[in-house]
């Protein structure tokens, strides 16, 4: 799964069948090979099932995701021991410090995702990002908000990524450059989003591993993960036997 590119949040709206079948169509045509699309528990399996045999024939990789946002760090605990082997990509959208924290600490989070436009309730910091490097969490910028803004407020967004960006580096905590978008028309090249990360300070080199093999290990480290064989990293089951 080396060398190829992918996108790790797509969010279109499942029950809207066209909606999501053109974000699908758009990353293959795009150059994407493989991609997240993130689904709520209630219809998950079944609706990774319709997508998986949707793209097989169009080799495009589906993998699965789930969008967390707990209130408190109880809830994000409770929600991970619920879903962390229902869903191959893990990510927790943090809306205050405390769940923030919490999330970057556990080893069972793949991304952390800071949604909000205000730096005031952005809380990637050096502490945060010292807790992350001791894990296995990413930090996960969007690029929809890039497309979507304007302006002052575009301006104070990219001040805040040049920020975030260098802390997150400075732990040598992974970034992930994801799309974020529910629409096909915001949707870019993969090599698109790599000039666009350079806007806060990420060189192209390191860019183009954010949208490529960064993503990319995630999802393969999950997926042996959730094998029957796992056991624990370096270890898994080959042979059940009474002599075993």
């Amino acid at each position: 799964m080396t060398g190829i590119y992918a996108d790790l949040h797509l969010r279109p709206n499942l029950k809207n069948s066209e909606q999501t079948s053109a974000l699908v169509t758009k990353a293959l045509q795009l150059g994407y090979r493989l991609v997240a699309v993130t689904f709520s528990p209630p219809y998950a399996r079944e609706e990774i099932e319709k997508l998986r045999s949707l793209c097989k024939e169009a080799k495009l990789d589906i993998t699965s995701r789930i969008d967390l946002q707990p209130k408190t760090p109880n809830e994000l605990l409770a929600a991970l021991r619920r879903f962390r082997r229902e869903f191959e990509v893990i990510a927790v959208l943090c809306w205050s410090k405390n769940v923030a924290r919490q999330a970057a600490k556990d080893r069972r989070v793949d991304l952390l995702n800071f949604p909000s436009f205000d730096y005031r309730q952005r809380f990637f910091d050096k502490a945060e990002a010292e807790l992350a490097a001791s894990g296995l969490a990413s930090l996960e910028i969007d690029m929809e908000p890039l497309l979507k803004l304007e302006g002052e407020m575009r301006i104070r967004l990219l001040s805040t990524l040049r920020r975030e960006a260098a802390v997150a580096k400075g732990f040598h905590v992974p970034i992930v450059v994801s799309s974020g978008v529910s629409d096909a028309f915001l949707m870019r090249k993969p090599r698109e989003m790599a000039a666009l990360a350079t806007l806060f300070g990420i060189d192209m080199e390191y860019a183009q591993k954010a949208v490529s093999k960064i993503p990319v290990a995630i999802v393969k480290r999950n997926r042996e993960k959730l094998e029957a064989k796992f056991v624990a990293p370096g270890i898994r089951v080959i042979r059940r036997g009474k002599d075993c």
